[in-house]
């Protein structure tokens, strides 16, 4: 019973980490309920961009609000840069995988990758204490 609660009780003690595991949970979670939405109702794929940033937004205040929460102090600092993280993972996987080009576009959203995640994560030391 107790090797039960010991893998149950599993915690990611970096906040960082933590915060990009949250973040790409609630991205996950969005696409889904995009797919769906896109799947029931008679909207295109380009119709979708304005709803994909709502989901990139969510999931960037949800991993900044985790990391700043584990580390407790610097909550704009941690969530900040799980914001920069999950936003160059996101670069990342659209150059590798749909062929686009880095340009300037990729450097505002990055910034606001940034300013989101260190929001949440300022909300998330308060939470805290």
């Amino acid at each position: 019973m107790e090797m039960i609660r010991r893998l149950s009780s599993f915690r990611i003690a970096n906040p960082m980490l933590s915060g990009m595991m949250y973040a790409f949970l609630w991205m996950m979670l969005g696409a889904f309920v995009l797919s769906l939405l896109l799947w029931t109702s008679g909207m295109s794929e380009k119709d979708l961009n304005s709803y994909t940033n709502l989901v990139h937004g969510i999931a960037l205040a949800a991993g900044g609000f985790t990391a700043g929460k584990r580390s407790g102090s610097k909550g704009w600092y941690y969530g900040g840069l799980t914001g920069v993280l999950y936003g160059l993972a996101v670069i990342l996987i659209g150059f590798l995988a749909l062929d686009s080009a880095v340009g300037l576009t990729d450097a505002v959203h990055l910034l606001a990758s940034f300013v989101i995640a260190a929001i949440g994560g300022m909300v998330g030391v308060q939470i805290r204490k």
